[in-house]
């Protein structure tokens, strides 16, 4: 029996990642030969890479728009509605915290930057101002949704879409022309959105190439315990705490889960961006998690604006590598302020490009560190960055399966079938087909 297509896609998408790592390590060996340069990383990969990711982007805001309102619509009941809202931004700051908290306890236990030598590299980074607590609220209501939409202001299109969708809802017969065109929209960009996830391992292997084609691995070595007390902390969030969130408040399988993951964990991998891949993780916790629309369409975007859970790792991780290296002793008051910091930092300053370097510059601050230490921990940056947003999407769908779980509107049948997501199974559980992923 051929395997079904979103298995093929997946296969492929692996197979592009870790080819993608050969060649941009030994394309990085034959990095002093100018054409290697000039014509394949900063040429041909920057080309397909940068079009691909593009690509994904694009979709995001129409994608979102239209999924929220219909979702909102599809309600009916508003204090659904804000209860739902409540379940996600609780889950999202508690799973913060808590990651936060075990980078500390990790880091803390490990030590890294003991005996690092810092040397001249301290002096050359200048951190950007985040914006205060009250700025960033009243920044969420759109003065112009239209240019929100063209910012790609992703609380702002949020709020907007809620407002619309409510008041198409009460609208009565009117409203209900307006639903229907919605819903062919949403028919239609979910077609789109297919189109660009058939590319996606032409384009996750230009990504993966260049990045460790411009890397390498040789920067790892100095700054090996900090990478590793890192990448120890992600995963003990992605496979330990997450699981047992399932386990504990959605009696689901975190196996299950995990198995499902694959896809969208590739695209956070390789894009490093969250926002990115957004029409992804709809597409997954929807037709192969079996959350309905009406959730999906608020707790994902919602996610990948304020969910930032592996960047809250790496500011506990970071914060105590840095405090090591100046040879400055953090008392416990300071820790907490750290995991307090981080976890309202999540929301306080999500559409800020550049978000985990700005957090982070607000929590050295809080606790008297000196700012210039972040950019020791640039040059490894990247790849970590890519593990972190793999960690925050993987949050995402944690928190939608929990809510709608919740809200008795999981559809246990769809999480629990391996196939979930081809033609066959949509069939088989009577949701709306689309070509898998």
């Amino acid at each position: 029996m051929a395997a079904p297509e979103s298995h093929r896609l997946t296969r492929q998408i692996v197979i592009a990642m870790l080819a993608g790592i050969v060649l941009g390590v030994a394309l990085n060996q034959l990095s002093a030969a100018p054409w290697v340069q000039n014509f394949v990383v900063d040429g041909l990969l920057h080309v397909v890479g940068s079009v691909f990711v593009a690509a994904l982007k694009m979709m995001v805001v129409p994608l979102v728009f239209v999924s929220l309102v219909v979702g909102v619509t599809a309600l009916s009941d508003l204090k659904a509605l804000g209860r739902i809202g409540a379940k996600a931004l609780a889950l999202y700051l508690a799973t913060t915290a808590i990651a936060v908290s075990i980078a500390l306890t990790l880091a803390g236990l490990v030590g890294p930057g003991q005996g690092f030598d810092a040397g001249d590299t301290a002096a050359r980074f200048s951190g950007k101002e985040a914006p205060s607590l009250t700025q960033v609220l009243i920044d969420i209501m759109p003065t112009n949704p239209v240019a929100a939409m063209a910012e790609g202001n992703m609380l702002q299109i949020i709020v907007f879409a809620l407002l619309f969708g409510v008041a198409v809802t009460m609208s009565g017969a009117r409203g209900k022309h307006v639903l229907n065109l919605f819903n062919d929209l949403d028919a239609v960009i979910m077609h789109m959105v297919e189109w660009i996830m058939r590319l996606a391992p032409y384009g996750v292997f230009a990504l993966i190439t260049r990045t460790f084609a411009s890397q390498g691995l040789d920067l790892l070595l100095p700054l090996a315990a900090y990478f590793l007390t890192l990448t120890a902390a992600l995963a003990i969030q992605l496979f330990g705490v997450y699981s047992l969130l399932l386990r504990l408040l959605g009696s689901l399988n975190p196996i299950t889960f995990l198995k499902k993951m694959r896809d969208p964990a590739a695209f956070a991998f390789s894009t490093a961006s969250s926002g990115a891949t957004i029409p992804v993780t709809l597409h997954t916790v929807e037709y192969k998690m079996g959350v309905p629309n009406s959730i999906a369409s608020f707790t994902v975007p919602l996610g990948a604006t304020i969910n930032m859970d592996g960047t809250a790792m790496m500011q506990g991780v970071a914060t105590v590598f840095i405090a090591n290296v100046y040879g400055i002793d953090l008392s416990l008051t300071d820790y907490l302020l750290v995991v307090l910091t981080a976890t309202l930092a999540s929301v306080g300053t999500a559409a800020v490009p550049g978000v985990g370097l700005v957090t982070l510059t607000m929590v050295l601050g809080q606790v008297g560190l000196p700012v210039e230490g972040i950019a020791l921990i640039i040059g490894v940056d990247r790849l970590l960055d890519m593990m972190r947003t793999t960690v925050n999407v993987t949050g995402d769908c944690v928190v939608s399966c929990i809510v709608a779980k919740s809200e008795n509107a999981l559809d246990q049948a769809v999480f629990d079938d391996p196939e979930a997501g081809s033609v066959e199974a949509a069939t088989r559980h009577a949701i709306p087909t689309h070509p898998a992923a």
